[in-house]
């Protein structure tokens, strides 16, 4: 009477419970088959996804397989859900398999998971599942719009609410860069990450993307980016626009400045380095013309030009030719002078080793004519009067004393 009483719900769950006491009664009275045992896998799934849990047995026995919640509460008995969560649904079903899935994952949902197979002793597998939570669009700010060249600028990135915490990485175009974090703890072991980068900006750095990166494993490819914005002093470049070749008397010469900055110059103005300014010159915007030129115009030309950021300059040095001169000045050529120098001392030495030669081979022991016949001579006065006549007896030579 009592059982008629119970609605047809109830009575399916009495009967699986009553069936599984008794499979797990005839369990404990068989003998287990060696090398049975019990598979499962850990599962991280995004938060608001599904999540697919399974049991698998290698070498079943027919043992029945359920699996239950982390609060122990059975989901599927072989393939019934006793559990009224419709989320949970049968994937597979098969002696070696049991395969369900979990539709919706929130956090609660977090937790170990249980496979159970009734052999004796039962035997339990455990699948944790992990749910992971994407942070929020990265919030991007930076200290100041636009910053001067030289001057340091802070970037923060922000990635909110994630889990578990987000790691922050900065690039600058092709460069990476290291910042600064902090992590904020906040509910159901939800964190937020601050990341703060500094760095000293250069006139380069104009217009050069820096990127903040979010690494999570619940996201691929998330970032935010800003371009830098840096203001520098002008660049500046003195260019002739005529004469092409030589400036000589007589002639005229025209000279343009060009300058480039952030903000572009606002002003431009021309001088004479350590010198007054012909008073015939001029001036129109950045243009330089100066007419009928002599040497008294010699000198350095100056070119400046200035924005909010600073000043910059360059030269020109006019070195004025006669009106006669024909191509660029003559200059010495060292390399050839010392050619030329090199070619005469190796002919002088040529010439000292010929004639050292000639001279070796010509050399003997030369005699006068007086000394002929000396070298025959019995002692030394006889060797004089050898040498004196020339030979013995003779009487080619005569003197006399009065």
């Amino acid at each position: 009477m009592a059982i008629s009483g119970l609605g047809s719900h109830s009575i399916s769950l009495f009967f699986y419970v009553i069936l599984a006491a008794f499979l797990h009664k005839g369990a404990a009275q068989t003998t287990p088959v060696q090398g049975q045992n019990l598979v499962t896998n850990n599962v991280s799934v995004v938060e608001g996804e599904t999540a697919i849990i399974s049991c698998r047995v290698k070498n079943n026995d027919d043992s029945v397989i359920q699996l239950l919640n982390p609060n122990r509460q059975t989901i599927y008995f072989r393939d019934v859900r006793p559990l009224k969560d419709s989320r949970f649904q049968l994937v597979n079903f098969s002696d070696n398999e049991l395969l369900v899935s979990l539709s919706n994952v929130s956090l609660s949902d977090e937790g170990r998971y249980v496979c159970q197979l009734y052999t004796d002793p039962p035997q339990e597998a455990y699948a944790d599942i992990t749910v992971l939570v994407p942070p929020g669009n990265p919030i991007l700010e930076s200290r100041e719009e636009i910053v001067s060249e030289g001057n340091e600028t802070e970037i923060t990135c922000t990635a909110m609410g994630s889990k578990p915490a987000s790691t922050i990485k900065w690039m600058k175009g092709d460069q990476p860069l290291q910042g600064e974090a902090t992590v904020e703890e906040l509910y159901d072991r939800m964190f937020t990450v601050t990341s703060r980068l500094r760095l000293t900006v250069s006139k380069e750095d104009d217009g050069v993307a820096v990127i903040c990166i979010i690494d999570h494993p619940a996201v691929k490819d998330f970032q935010a980016q800003k371009y830098l914005e840096v203001q520098y002093k002008p660049e500046v470049k003195i260019v002739v626009g005529f004469p092409e070749g030589l400036t000589r008397e007589g002639e005229n010469l025209e000279l343009t400045c060009k300058a480039k900055g952030k903000p572009q110059p606002h002003q431009i103005n021309w001088l004479k380095v350590d010198d007054d300014f012909p008073s015939h010159a001029l001036v129109t915007g950045s243009d330089l013309f100066i007419e009928n030129l002599n040497k008294s115009y010699n000198g350095t030309y100056r070119c400046v030009a200035s924005n909010l950021v600073g000043e910059a300059y360059d030269d020109y040095i006019l070195y004025v030719y006669d009106s006669r001169a024909d191509g660029a000045p003559q200059k010495i050529d060292h390399a050839v002078i010392g050619g030329v120098v090199a070619v005469v001392v190796f002919a002088m030495l040529c010439l000292l080793i010929v004639l050292g030669r000639y001279f070796a081979r010509h050399k003997g022991t030369y005699f006068t004519h007086e000394a002929k016949g000396a070298d025959d001579a019995a002692d030394a006065d006889t060797a004089i009067i050898n040498a004196e006549g020339g030979h013995n007896n003779s009487d080619d030579k005569k003197e006399y004393y009065i």
